[in-house]
């Protein structure tokens, strides 16, 4: 999928990232960049807002994890379990979150999911404001097989 294709994906189903003003920098079946400007995500304090960040953080984690089950032809559905974000430093201009899954174990997560019709996935995204990281976000996904698609028992 080109970064184009993404933003669009993004805009059209989750429309908070359009608020948000939110562009993708880089997507792969192994990593996703996407940046937020600061105006529409600001805080009473002149910076993002935490919402903001994480939202951002999230939505690299998600996408990453879609274009991995898209580029595998996966029907169903990628669902967030759970999620928790560290705020480092504020950020006080554009920020950047990137997701990437190397290092993962893809092919138990595969396997998980070819056998049972459903697995997890952890993914860690970092969100950078002027060359430092500022959050970390990490996030459990769930995928989930259609109905017609899970293997039988």
């Amino acid at each position: 999928m080109t970064t184009s294709a993404l933003a669009e994906y993004l805009h059209t189903h989750m429309p908070l990232s359009r608020s948000m003003a939110v562009s993708v920098v880089s997507a792969s079946a192994t990593e996703v960049g996407l940046e937020a400007p600061l105006p529409p995500n600001l805080n009473v304090h002149g910076t993002m807002f935490g919402g903001s960040i994480a939202t951002l953080a999230l939505l690299a984690a998600w996408s990453v994890v879609h274009l991995r089950l898209d580029e595998d032809r996966f029907a169903g559905q990628l669902v967030v379990s759970r999620s928790e974000t560290q705020y480092l430093r504020p950020i006080s201009g554009a920020a950047r979150a990137t997701a990437r899954l190397d290092g993962l174990d893809l092919d138990g997560f595969s396997r998980q999911l070819n056998r049972h019709g459903k697995a997890r996935l952890t993914v860690t995204a970092e969100v950078l404001s002027e060359e430092h990281v500022a959050a970390r976000l990490v996030a459990t996904f769930a995928a989930i097989a259609e109905a017609d698609r899970a293997p039988q028992a």
